[in-house]
């Protein structure tokens, strides 16, 4: 049988695969509809008018009137952070260069400490609905719309994303083409993400999470039952040093390192919760700091169970193309169809099952858009409409802006998907762009938290400096990924043990890259935007930092007793207090001198 033939009979997506695909939609559907007449429902309770009612209904549609639960605040915050990219970016990262990605979780668990201790706090006091509100409350306006605007990109860099990786699942089971399914699911998610606000945001996804958790669980018992167990899949990685212990190497052009999985790993996760509106929003939908430090932990705990859940995947997929590597074969026609392939192998006899992986990829997808539709919409009313208005929003009017923001960033995204078509494996990718407007968002959110002698001119160089550096970066990365300049060896793979017949012979293929993982030149000089791809966040935050720090101080305009300690983290907020404390009992000189004169007389 021919390459061709194998995959075109692997593509059999049947009546009951549809059924179940379309009832996780029409699920969605339902509870937005549901949560749309209790919005209205509530709406007619209100016994105020004009700017007050206006404020509840936003309040209401954006953070769930602040009396959400724990449990599907978590569950939400797991289905938005862990989108269809983790889902299949993950296993792909593992099967082509090996696990030492995976030590990447111990830095979500520091990421979690600094959530706890220095940024929820502030954020939580402040009772924002925009993140963003919290760069003027401590800079200026001018800052809080630079936050907005990069907060915007971000949005545009990350969420097309997003929406391509389950319709190349779904390309791979079915055939379908990209560009049909991805407006018919979109539209589902506009619509419920559009009349039913948060609470249905949240709870949709909170049956979404549940399908993932299960569609994920079955390829993992599956997959390995059919392998021969979990010692098969063990042996197999070890033979080609797809397990390996933590790599000490200080180069930093090296894919990953324990220095690139640490530092940049705490910093990548910092951009994605601390100061993410998709995130923070859903924190501050809880009614106490405590129930929001509960669901940080709760949180964490979610994402490393699916993170090694992905990771154990990735080797399952090696177990089972070991000796075929189907991204050689082209049975994969892209790096991300490699566990769509696996789902299609192993449940493609049994009815329904590739349907509810679907479901399941799909579901994470939904999930981070509905998510960052819902967190653009507080945004572009706050930070925006708000802001530039003189007169207050009526109920109607809020409401229209609100519903008509998630309408046009849904089908702009939609479009976009066409250029994401076009660039490389989506784990990379997504964290490379995304560090262009997220690094100096970082820097800034934590000077302001963290160094209250950076002001707002030193705060908005920062700023603008390292969005150029880290433009100038990415694009370079990512030009030279696609023009094949620089080239990440793969670990071993094989197609000796092929069954069916494709273009070129069968032999195996030793890529081990233990010196160092990245193909160029010895004698080629070192170029910064070479750093792994990790580094890029941290990067970013650290020029602004630096920038901004260093341009406070020559300015010599900073005023440590005009700063508001409540827009502090709680150490920094103590320290600054008892420094005004003890300036207040020295005594002025002119006074004191004075008194010395008194006396003489």
């Amino acid at each position: 049988m021919h390459v061709e033939e194998l995959r075109a009979s692997l593509q059999s997506f049947g009546w009951q695969d549809y059924l179940v695909f379309c009832l996780m939609l029409a699920i969605c559907a339902v509870i937005g509809i549901y949560f749309c007449l209790q919005l209205r429902r509530e709406s007619r309770k209100q016994k105020t008018h004009g700017s007050e009612e206006a404020a509840s209904s936003a309040a209401s549609y954006l953070v769930g009137g602040r009396q959400m639960k724990i449990f599907p605040i978590t569950m939400s915050l797991i289905s938005s952070f862990i989108s269809g990219i983790t889902l299949l970016g993950t296993p792909t990262e593992v099967y082509l260069y090996g696990a030492q990605y995976m030590y990447i979780m111990g830095s979500l668990v520091l990421m979690g400490f600094c959530m706890y201790y220095f940024f929820l706090p502030v954020f939580h006091e402040l009772n924002l609905i925009s993140t963003y509100k919290y760069l003027e409350q401590r800079y200026n306006r001018s800052l809080r719309l630079f936050g907005s605007v990069m907060f915007i990109v971000a949005s545009l860099l990350w969420l097309p994303i997003v929406i391509y990786v389950p319709a190349i699942a779904f390309n791979q089971a079915t055939g379908v083409n990209i560009h049909i399914v991805t407006p018919i699911v979109c539209v589902v998610c506009i619509f419920y993400t559009c009349i039913g606000g948060l609470k249905a945001v949240v709870w949709t996804d909170v049956i979404q999470t549940i399908i993932m958790f299960g569609a994920m669980a079955l390829v993992l018992i599956k997959g390995t039952v059919d392998i021969g167990g979990p010692a098969v899949v063990w042996q197999r990685a070890q033979e080609t040093a797809r397990l390996e212990r933590p790599n000490f190497s200080a180069d930093l052009t090296e894919r990953y390192t324990f220095y690139s999985l640490v530092l940049g790993g705490v910093a990548h996760w910092l951009k994605s919760n601390a100061i993410s509106q998709n995130m923070i929003q859903r924190y501050l939908s809880l009614p106490t700091l405590r129930d929001a430090r509960i669901a940080i932990w709760t949180f964490i705990a979610g994402v490393l169970a699916f993170l090694m859940i992905c990771g154990y995947t990735g080797l399952l997929i090696y177990a089972t193309y070991a000796q075929c590597d189907p991204l050689e074969t082209k049975l994969a026609q892209r790096n991300d169809q490699l566990l769509p392939l696996l789902v299609m192998d192993t449940f493609g006899a049994y009815p329904g099952l590739p349907g509810v992986f679907v479901a399941g990829v799909f579901s994470a997808a939904l999930s981070s858009l509905s998510t960052g539709l819902n967190s653009l919409s507080a945004v572009v009313l706050e930070d925006f409409v708000k802001t530039f208005r003189k007169t207050s929003l009526s109920e109607a009017q809020t409401a229209f802006v609100m519903r008509s923001v998630v309408v046009v960033f849904g089908v702009i995204f939609v479009a976009l998907v066409f250029a994401v078509e076009k660039l490389g494996a989506v784990l990379q990718l997504t964290i490379t762009l995304s560090s262009v407007a997220n690094g100096p968002l970082l820097g800034i959110f934590t000077a302001g938290v963290m160094l209250p002698w950076v002001n707002s001119k030193g705060a908005l160089l920062g700023g603008f400096s390292s969005l150029v550096v880290m433009a100038w970066m990415c694009v370079s990365a990512q030009r030279d990924l696609v023009t094949g300049d620089l080239v990440y060896k793969r670990k071993p793979y094989s197609t000796m043990g092929c069954n069916y017949t494709f273009a070129g012979e069968p032999r195996e293929f030793a890529t081990l890259a233990f010196d160092g993982d990245v193909s160029s030149s010895p004698s080629a000089p070192f170029q910064l935007y070479r750093i792994s791809y990790l580094y890029f966040t941290l990067f970013g935050a650290l020029t602004t930092i630096i920038v901004a720090l260093v341009t406070s101080l020559l300015l010599r305009e900073s005023d440590l007793d005009g700063v508001d300690t409540r827009l502090l983290t709680p150490f920094v907020r103590r320290w600054v207090e008892r420094r005004r404390h003890r300036r207040s009992e020295i005594p002025d000189p002119g006074q004191k001198a004075g008194n010395k004169q008194e006396t003489k007389t």
